[in-house]
């Protein structure tokens, strides 16, 4: 059964996001906020949010993998410089972990996806105490975290606060339409066709969000390991289900997809790559898929066309980089 968030719980949501928000005020009062961000969905969520008042840099580039990793040593520079750190929490930048919590003690650090009340996060399968972090496949989870970031730019910098609650409303609005466009196009999937099978655990939200079965090698983490047992029990499901694409990540290698293809291959099941997938890091820098909206329109437009659904050729808003 799909899980549904109903507005009741969104505005709770949305109460104790703010609640969460109680930061030091009036840093930065002169010039621009300097804020860093872990990942590049946090930070193309604060730079729309904070507009031309709000300078933001992204530690995580196009194609790095946040469960693994480490901060370099101009990272640490920036972060200890920065008014305000946008990290994304729930255990996402495991390998961080440590660096950010004594950090935190010293300098404004805000683990933003934490902005997502327990009752709307999904468990995590290695860590009982924990949970899934990959809260923004879901643009409706991600909504509160956008207003968790507008909050926390805020306190820091009150003066500018209905600028943030202009963008904010604005980049809700565009979510809005996000969802909407992927609800009604990953609806045109057959039943029987809506399995999403990828390289690592990382589409739990959108299953939850879209009714669809997610399968992944690896599990939540890339850091597990995708035995040979895994990968023969997914080769059975996939020959049994007759599942006919699966999916690769652009911050993951295809390795273990590719040898779920061979192993399908062997047993006479004709099984594609559905299309590169952006998982846990954003497209190209410049380009509409390296931003929160297109990583989203990109995912939900390839995944429906692969699984035998009906989608605009160039997405959403005719924006994608390359047809479907």
């Amino acid at each position: 059964m799909t899980a549904r968030i109903t507005k009741r719980a969104l505005f709770r949501a949305a109460g104790a996001a703010a609640a969460l928000a109680v930061l030091p005020q009036g840093i930065a009062a002169a010039g621009r906020l300097s804020v860093v961000a872990t990942t590049g969905m946090i930070a193309d969520t604060a730079r729309r949010i904070g507009g031309d008042v709000v300078d933001v840099r992204a530690l995580m580039a196009p194609g790095v993998d946040p469960h693994a990793y480490r901060q370099t040593r101009s990272d640490i520079v920036a972060m200890v410089r920065a008014d305000q750190v946008l990290a994304h929490g729930l255990y996402l930048e495991a390998q961080m972990e440590n660096f950010l919590e004594d950090l935190g003690r010293r300098r404004n650090v805000a683990r933003v996806g934490e902005a997502v009340p327990e009752d709307l996060l999904l468990g995590h399968e290695s860590y009982a105490d924990k949970f899934d972090p990959h809260v923004w496949m879901d643009p409706v989870r991600w909504s509160l975290v956008a207003m968790r970031i507008r909050d926390v730019l805020s306190a820091a910098r009150p003066d500018d606060a209905a600028l943030f609650a202009g963008n904010t409303d604005s980049f809700l609005g565009e979510l809005t339409v996000l969802r909407d466009y992927s609800e009604t196009v990953l609806a045109t999937v057959p039943e029987t066709r809506r399995v999403l099978l990828t390289a690592h655990d990382a589409f739990r939200y959108f299953g939850a969000a879209y009714g669809f079965e997610v399968l992944g090698i690896q599990g939540i983490s890339t850091e597990s390991e995708a035995g040979l047992n895994r990968i023969g029990v997914l080769v059975d499901t996939i020959v049994a289900r007759d599942i006919g694409a699966v999916f690769v990540e652009s911050s993951v290698s295809d390795r273990n997809i590719r040898a779920l293809i061979e192993g399908a291959a062997a047993r006479g099941q004709k099984t594609t790559i559905g299309g590169e997938l952006f998982s846990d890091a954003m497209g190209p820098e410049g380009t509409y898929e390296g931003t929160y909206l297109g990583m989203i329109d990109h995912n939900v437009t390839t995944i429906a066309a692969a699984l035998g659904g009906s989608v605009p050729p160039r997405g959403m808003s005719g924006r994608l980089s390359a047809g479907i």
